[in-house]
């Protein structure tokens, strides 16, 4: 007696990571809320791989070491907490205004970013200018985020290297209020998504996405981003009266190098990827062809390319050669 195969019955393909249930959140996570999934991969890889690269730099004075490390802890720390608070709100409005885009935005705003597509936030116009405001969240904080990275760093070198600051330093936090937020929240939101749809309105914002949308915008911005927040905290480290003025030159080249490096080498791999992430997303895009998410997901690989390769080179590759070289530079500075 012979049994027909059924061959109706659908076989599981293995697909390995194309359809990986972790892969697609992260995706989305990162298509969501960019700027927070920026400072995560960098609060993940600034507290261990950094420090550990750091420490295990050759022939390099240990005290700018750890004053090294204590800037990785502080910048990870003081940016994941700003962004973490800011931009959550954010990307609730920028949520609201996906669902329902009509309630938020003129009707020529809508036919002008939807680029021929049925649903306006598969558009990449769309997409580029809700991104400008994610991702330049990064942006507009990187100021204060460098000012509270520098002033944490004599904390931290008290904290986790046992080393007194130089001057006394009140880090007793305020003493907690009973705050009730109740309904403040989407009150907020609801206010952000209609400023931020006034804003998606205007010329400005419409010329920039006809312009830009199908350049590597992603990495612009956080280029930039990473330019305005080392020009920041050079300044500060400069001015600053708690950080030991032996100290200091180490630490400003050290912060240089490693940005001007990083930046440099992100855009260099960046382009050696092209090749293989456009494989990947075809790939990626035939097997979930049919997830009502696809178009997150192939967002969210444009966020994360180089919020990687940004943050494996500038917390992994560039601590090594920064750290030297600026421990370098600054002892030919004191042999002059």
């Amino acid at each position: 007696m012979k049994v027909k195969a059924n061959n109706n019955i659908s076989q599981p393909v293995f697909t390995g990571i194309y359809n990986n249930k972790m892969l697609k959140k992260g995706l989305e996570f990162a298509a969501k809320n960019s700027s927070l999934f920026q400072a995560t991969v960098s609060l993940g890889l600034s507290t261990i791989a950094r420090p550990a690269a750091i420490l295990l730099t050759p022939d390099t004075d240990k005290e700018n070491k750890k004053y090294a490390c204590a800037k990785s802890f502080s910048s990870s720390a003081a940016g994941y907490i700003m962004l973490l608070l800011s931009s959550l709100p954010v990307a609730k409005a920028v949520d609201n205004i996906d669902k329902t885009p009509g309630k938020y935005l003129k009707n020529k705003t809508i036919e002008h970013l939807k680029q021929g597509e049925k649903v306006l936030a598969h558009s990449k116009k769309y997409q580029f200018a809700t991104q400008l405001f994610k991702l330049g969240l990064g942006f507009i904080i990187a100021v204060p985020k460098s000012v509270l990275t520098c002033a944490l760093i004599p904390p931290i070198m008290s904290g986790i290297f046992n080393k007194k600051p130089p001057d006394k330093i009140n880090t007793s936090a305020p003493k907690d209020k009973n705050i009730t937020f109740e309904g403040l929240y989407s009150r907020t939101t609801q206010k952000l998504s209609k400023g931020i749809g006034h804003l998606m309105d205007s010329d400005f914002v419409l010329q920039m996405s006809d312009k830009f949308h199908k350049t590597n915008f992603e990495q612009h911005i956080m280029s930039l981003t990473d330019i305005l927040l080392t020009g920041t905290f050079i300044k500060q480290t400069k001015d600053s009266k708690k950080i030991e003025e032996s100290r200091k030159k180490a630490l400003i080249y050290n912060a240089g190098i490693s940005t001007g490096l990083s930046i440099a080498g992100g855009y260099a791999i960046s382009n050696a990827l092209k090749k293989p992430t456009a494989k990947f997303i075809k790939k990626f895009s035939e097997i979930n062809k049919n997830d009502a998410k696809l178009d997150k997901y192939l967002e969210g690989i444009r966020i994360a390319k180089p919020a990687l390769i940004l943050g494996t080179i500038y917390y992994i590759v560039i601590p090594l050669i920064s750290t030297f070289f600026a421990d370098r530079f600054d002892n030919n500075r004191k042999t002059k």
